[in-house]
């Protein structure tokens, strides 16, 4: 083992530590791992988004940019009279933003959620190169 993994895991322990004990992790991209995957003529992305419902997670494309945002509520249960003595399950939102093209449509772009992943297709658009053409105005 080198000297430098060793520093390198201690900085890597010592900031992944929760600070004043936020329940969120410190790092909230691993909360939204993905896969990406490239095709002949489309693009997968698979999410790992476990403990999330279908209906907690919105995906948005605008402007060439596909934004997948998940959002978990804090339990509200009232039965419980216990004291919380530790509470590590993430609660808030996240989000993670994938550029995809101007060319690619919402109606182009096909989503699945089962068992925690939710899967992505993304068409592969070519664009075709622009055509200079010349516009000529008609002198009268």
């Amino acid at each position: 083992m080198l000297l430098s993994d060793v520093f390198s895991d201690m900085f890597t322990d010592m900031f992944s530590t929760p600070m004043l004990g936020r329940p969120e992790p410190s790092r909230p991209h691993s909360l939204m791992s993905c896969d990406v995957e490239e095709f002949d003529d489309h693009y997968t992305i698979d999410m790992e988004l476990a403990g999330f419902r279908k209906e907690d997670i919105k995906a948005e494309l605008k402007d060439g940019y596909l934004t997948i945002k998940a959002e978990r509520a804090a339990k509200s249960d009232e039965q419980s009279t216990g004291r919380v003595l530790r509470s590590e399950r993430f609660v808030g939102s996240c989000q993670r933003t994938f550029y995809v093209g101007d060319q690619v449509r919402q109606e182009d772009v096909t989503a699945a959620f089962e068992n925690g992943v939710l899967r992505l297709s993304i068409p592969k658009i070519v664009e075709q190169p622009k055509v200079d053409e010349s516009h000529y105005i008609a002198i009268q």
